[in-house]
């Protein structure tokens, strides 16, 4: 019988990064040697404190989730005592007197000065600024505002001119208004032509033209270039019959 001989082959050893005889007399000597248990421990200490960090780090986002589900279950309740005060009537948090709340945008709304006010920023807003601001500067705006409309409304109330009283005559108060400016402007003295006269075309002299050769010969060719055309054009418009 004939025997074969079969090579076994090379192990790798993970913790160490290496490769052993694949026989068990090697592995065996390789596993009890100083450097394959040192290996070993480091591993072991490696994944106890990535799973040590991966945990904390499980609990850390558990907490946070915890803070933030407290804070919105806290401001939710909040809201719900503001909209009942709200409603009720109370204007605690009002900046002060003359403001109501708006049920519609949910804020305080004065209409001397059209500003809405935020409770919870604590910041003014209005049509004309087109955003929210601090109270000094929405008040301020308020100020100029009003004062510039009452420089419009004064401006636009001026008493109305007086009308002069027609000049009385002989008899009386002459009927009507007197017009003191002139009808025509165009005579201002006697004589002065009208603007009809200005604008009127002067009369042609009876005296004949003096015509060129060259002008009457092409004043020929286009009276005898109209007649062709005529003369074609006649048969289509209908206006002839060929028997």
């Amino acid at each position: 019988m004939t025997e074969y001989w079969v090579s076994q082959g090379n192990k790798w050893c993970d913790f160490c990064k290496i490769y052993i005889a694949n026989n068990p007399l090697s592995i065996r000597t390789h596993e009890i040697g100083k450097r394959h248990k040192d290996n070993v421990t480091k591993r072991l200490a490696t994944m106890q404190k990535e799973g040590a960090a991966k945990e904390k780090e499980q609990q850390q986002a558990a907490r946070a989730l915890q803070q933030i589900e407290a804070k919105a279950k806290k401001s939710y309740q909040k809201d719900l005592e503001n909209s009942q005060r709200n409603v009720d009537g109370d204007t605690s948090e009002a900046p002060g007197d003359g403001w109501e709340f708006d049920s519609t945008s949910g804020y305080y709304y004065d209409k001397s000065t059209g500003l809405y006010y935020d409770s919870n920023s604590g910041f003014y807003y209005s049509d004309g600024l087109g955003k929210w601001v601090a109270q000094e500067e929405a008040y301020e705006w308020t100020k100029t505002s009003q004062a510039n409309a009452g420089q419009s409304s004064s401006s636009q109330a001026k008493p109305p001119a007086a009308v002069t009283t027609a000049p009385t005559i002989k008899g009386g108060q002459a009927p009507g208004l007197v017009v003191k400016k002139q009808l025509n402007p165009m005579r201002t003295v006697k004589g002065a032509p009208s603007a009809i006269a200005v604008n009127k075309r002067k009369r042609e002299d009876g005296k004949p033209k003096v015509i060129s050769k060259e002008e009457e010969a092409a004043i020929k060719a286009r009276e005898a270039a109209r007649k062709r055309m005529e003369d074609r054009e006649k048969p289509l418009m209908g206006l002839y019959r060929s028997y």
